[in-house]
């Protein structure tokens, strides 16, 4: 029987050209990207790795969060034998990723880092450098994959459904997927992990980083409040009645129940209280008992800022799946209206908490299609 790792070295021999290109793995001190390194050194291409510095602030105890993963990289590098280097993309960070991420809280919205991250750094910014390095190709740790059409790319789930991450690939173009592997995109996450082990590689064991791309964990509200100026104001019931008061309308999301501090209200049942509306003119949350409450749900989305990483928009009307959020289960659903940079989509079952500023994501099976940024749904 073929192991995994088997049947990964030989998708990676074939997926590049046979005359060793120069592969830049952008190395984040975790271990899928030391993996992804590991893989192709093994298939015997020439391999070097880059560390993006794309934050300098320091967190909570006073350290920046990238001190210990370039040490990581720096380790993983040198057990490989491969070179490894540092890039500061921290101005294009900044313009390209948190500007736009502060302004969509700013206007009452949700959105999703990562997104914006693979769209303008790792996608863009950090590729432009590796090809100025003498790149012919770059690679990444994501859950993914990608297939040669002869047309064109696909980008396919990955392998291992618990951790797919071609829901925030979707905003790449053809030309950045045609330079891109995805070394671990076959493989599930204890595969990866066993590979790292056997290979002793220092990352084997690390925890899987959390919080804001690239920023790394911190005191969400706390954090934010660095960059926003979020008043006090009053949570609603959906009658208008005064339930209780919350810190600032900007920092909660539709659907979410924890923090709200809601309880012992009369007249009402006993049970969790949901954000179910922002009326952000007036810095005011709408709150509902029932995490499925009518409010909460919806049929339909309009989406805009569309991206069609499969090269070239759909005919519609088009029957296909969806994800509103990531892990989401593919849900089914009809692309109704398409102008432009913005479209329509009809759900067959109703949504909860269809979110703006998150992005929905449509498949026709494995292949990623494209998608958009969530502005309304009804």
């Amino acid at each position: 029987m073929i192991s995994p790792f088997e049947l990964t070295t030989r998708a990676l021999t074939k997926c590049v050209h046979p005359s060793d290109p120069h592969v830049v793995v952008a190395m984040s001190g975790g271990v899928d990207s030391s993996v992804a390194a590991l893989l192709l050194k093994r298939a015997g291409h020439h391999v070097s790795g880059i560390f993006m510095k794309n934050w300098n602030e320091p967190n909570e105890d006073g350290r920046c969060a990238w001190e210990d993963d370039a040490g990581d990289v720096l380790s993983v590098g040198e057990s490989l034998g491969i070179p490894v280097n540092t890039v500061d993309l921290s101005q294009a960070y900044w313009s390209g990723v948190f500007e736009e991420f502060i302004d969509e809280y700013r206007r009452g919205r949700t959105p999703n880092p990562d997104v914006l991250c693979n769209r303008e750094i790792k996608f863009k910014a950090f590729l432009q450098h590796a090809q100025a390095v003498g790149a012919d190709m770059i690679a990444t740790g994501h859950y993914t994959r990608v297939h040669s059409t002869g047309g064109g790319c696909e980008l396919l789930k990955g392998a291992d459904p618990q951790k797919d991450q071609s829901y925030f690939l979707y905003a790449i173009n053809q030309e950045a997927l045609a330079r891109t592997i995805f070394p671990i995109g076959g493989l599930n996450k204890h595969e990866v992990r066993g590979i790292a082990a056997d290979a002793g590689l220092a990352t084997h064991a690390k925890k899987d980083s959390t919080g804001i791309c690239f920023i790394g964990e911190h005191r969400f509200r706390n954090f934010m409040s660095n960059y926003l100026q979020a008043q006090p104001g009053d949570i609603r019931s959906a009658d208008g009645d005064i339930l209780g008061h919350h810190e600032g309308a900007v920092y909660y999301t539709l659907g979410q129940r924890e923090g709200l501090g809601i309880g012992g209200v009369r007249g009402a049942a006993d049970g969790p209280w949901f954000v179910v509306g922002k009326d952000i003119e007036n810095n005011e949350l709408i709150a509902a008992q029932g995490h499925d409450h009518p409010l909460l749900m919806s049929t339909r989305l309009v989406a805009d800022s569309i991206s069609w990483v499969s090269g070239a928009p759909p005919t519609v009307p088009l029957r296909c799946t969806a994800k509103t959020r990531y892990r989401q289960p593919d849900q089914a659903c009809t692309i109704v209206h398409l102008d432009g940079d913005s479209l329509e989509a009809e759900f067959v079952q109703p949504q909860r908490a269809i979110t703006p500023g998150q992005s929905v994501v449509f498949y026709d099976g494995d292949r990623c299609l494209g998608g958009g940024i969530i502005d309304s749904a009804s």
